[in-house]
């Protein structure tokens, strides 16, 4: 549970989890990853201070539509979206990073209700005072709690401290990183943190063309392959690997049965890799992938099972120009419109 408060001013706090042994978990799953069959490796560890910044450039690419579409529903729909969520004084954000895109939505709430409390949930608390810190200006009736902590522990957090008459917006199109079972049981979880008056607002990417979606994953530059081998480097510089990234090349695919791009490093050839501090070899043969990352994409119909499933109404869907990316606005099955 989140135990360390920073009170920054009357408005702002910023709230940390205990310290955690990072490295260790991150043994512990390179080890589990690499001994299972097939081999994987968690997408989460992506986001070191290199990932994270290789990915705030794929962000900007020309192939990666999902930045792009949903900053354009929320331009266009803000205040379409505020008038949704009349009454709502608390707005919980997972994974909020730097809370870019977010801020269209904030001052939305602010010019309908005049005051909301913003609850950011990141990892990292320099990114969240920093942001937070910058919000605060010129935006007098916004009071801010940062968590800096995981999602569960947030949750435990919100249902005690903010109440279930918030939204929980969870943006971008991370709920594509969950199998569709593991989806609906996420999202029952955030609805069962909720009472009748909160919502969810939930950002949910199309089944689209197999070459657009191709080429968002693996675009003419290269960064998103990048972004994806150095989780290798990683495993060199932190547990001490030998991998050699030139003996691997990265693969995006996308599969239309199973609405899924999956994405992987495949051994270039038979091939061993040393991990000094798991003691640990891994034998790799020619052609064999390690799983690194995997984005569902959903169909309208089954965004609506999702929420079904999930104890939830579809009460509102907003699209992009473009019919690429939707937000959707998502409310406790029975629960007063």
């Amino acid at each position: 549970m989140p135990n360390v408060t920073t009170e920054l001013s009357s408005r702002l706090r910023v709230i940390g989890a205990p310290p955690r042994d990072h490295l260790a978990e991150f043994a512990g799953d390179v080890r589990t990853g690499l001994t299972a069959h097939p081999k994987t490796l968690a997408s989460k560890y992506l986001y070191d201070d290199t990932g994270s910044a290789l990915f705030e450039q794929i962000c900007e690419l020309p192939e990666y539509y999902l930045t792009r579409a949903e900053r354009a529903i929320l331009e266009r729909r803000a205040d379409a979206i505020a008038e949704q969520l009349d009454g709502t004084t608390a707005l919980v954000e997972l994974g909020s990073g730097n809370s870019a895109k977010t801020r269209v939505l904030i001052d939305a709430l602010l010019r309908r209700n005049g005051t909301l409390h913003y609850v950011p949930i990141d990892i990292s608390p320099q990114i969240l005072t920093r942001s937070a810190k910058e919000l605060m200006r010129r935006r007098p009736g916004l009071e801010i709690t940062a968590l800096a902590t995981d999602y569960d522990a947030a949750l435990n957090y919100v249902r005690r401290r903010i109440g279930g008459s918030a939204c929980i917006a969870w943006l971008g199109s991370s709920i594509g990183n969950f199998d569709r079972a593991e989806a609906a049981a996420y999202l029952h979880t955030l609805v069962e943190a909720l009472d009748d008056h909160g919502a969810l607002l939930i950002g949910v990417d199309l089944r689209k063309d197999r070459t657009v979606l191709e080429a968002a994953y693996d675009d003419a530059q290269g960064v998103t392959a990048r972004f994806n081998t150095n989780l290798l480097t990683r495993i060199n510089r932190e547990l001490g690997g030998d991998f050699q990234p030139e003996h691997f090349r990265y693969q995006a695919r996308y599969d239309e049965t199973a609405g899924s791009v999956d994405m992987a490093q495949v051994s270039t050839q038979t091939q061993q890799v040393r991990i000094a501090a798991l003691d640990l070899t891994v034998n790799f043969a020619a052609a064999e992938p390690i799983h690194t990352e995997r984005s569902l994409k959903y169909s309208h119909g089954e965004i609506k099972q999702l929420a079904r499933q999930a104890g939830a109404d579809l009460s509102w869907q907003w699209h992009d120009p473009a019919q690429q990316f939707t937000l959707n606005l998502m409310k406790r099955t029975g629960a007063a419109t």
